[in-house]
């Protein structure tokens, strides 16, 4: 057994299939075949289904891969560190991020300044909802990630803090309203926006025990406002994750009672973290936002 096998293994499984992963590698498909085969003859298990389209890992596929990406991770937490007593000049940082707040505002500021200090460092950045990246951390599949904190499962940093708001068309019975409470937001259409603080906003609405009128589910946040702005429903988002420029067509209410949100990095374990993310989370903690 060999990390080159481990991580072509780990490929195919994150891309679903072989010609995928011999693309990303730079390497031909029947070398990611005979890699994988030769891993599944030395181990005496069937990692994948083949029959299936897309490519599925087995049940005791499933099982191995988390091994796998562990075993990756310590990999490339040894090399970084060997590259740390050489002065860090190479490694592999990989990144979550989920909606406006981090993608925009706080990712670009933090990476300005770490391959500015860090430039042998390849970094990775893959962008989803804020319950992906919580996943992505749990399966290994990134070292750091931007979260909604608290998050007792990892170790965590926190970043910044904004309020939760209401958004409504600026013609909406309640836009005059100076605040309003999650009960009144529950008669009117609501958007719910999968690309940010989804899991926040449910949460929000379950333990007020209410239910509101979904909709509308958008993937990313410009669908949700521009849903908002047609008059086609009301929505509640992080402040932080609004353009600078709102659209005059909806207005933006704070919650009464008030909700504060906080969003930070999170890692699995920040004593095993690599020096290139260790040396990311020092940056980020240094920076004011």
């Amino acid at each position: 057994m060999t990390l080159t096998q481990l991580e072509i293994f780990s490929l195919v499984a994150e891309l679903q299939g072989f010609t995928a992963a011999a693309n990303r590698l730079g390497i031909s498909q029947s070398a990611v075949s005979h890699a994988l085969k030769s891993l599944e003859q030395e181990l005496g298990v069937e990692l994948l289904r083949r029959h299936q389209s897309p490519i599925e890992l087995s049940d005791i596929g499933q099982q191995l891969l988390m091994r796998a990406r562990a075993m990756l991770g310590l990999a490339d937490t040894l090399r970084q560190e060997a590259a740390d007593a050489r002065g860090m000049k190479r490694g592999t940082l990989r990144i979550g991020s989920f909606g406006p707040t981090s993608s925009i505002k706080l990712l670009p500021k933090i990476l300005q300044h770490y391959r500015a200090t860090h430039p042998g460092i390849e970094v990775h950045i893959d962008e989803g909802p804020d319950r992906q990246v919580i996943q992505w951390l749990e399966q290994r599949r990134i070292d750091i990630g931007f979260v909604v904190l608290p998050e007792e499962r990892f170790d965590t940093v926190a970043l910044i803090q904004d309020q939760m708001v209401a958004l409504l068309p600026v013609d909406h019975p309640l836009a005059t309203r100076d605040s309003l409470s999650l009960a009144e937001l529950c008669h009117a259409p609501f958007v719910l926006t999968e690309a940010g603080s989804s899991e926040l906003v449910s949460r929000l609405f379950s333990a007020a025990r209410l239910t509101p009128n979904i909709r509308y589910r958008c993937s990313q946040l410009l669908s949700t406002l521009d849903t908002v702005a047609r008059g086609d429903g009301v929505t509640v988002v992080a402040e932080s994750s609004l353009p600078e420029h709102s659209d005059r067509r909806y207005v933006k209410k704070p919650l009464s009672p008030a909700v504060v949100r906080e969003v930070g990095l999170a890692v699995l374990d920040r004593r095993q973290a690599s020096p290139a993310t260790r040396a990311f989370i020092e940056l980020a903690v240094r920076m004011r936002f």
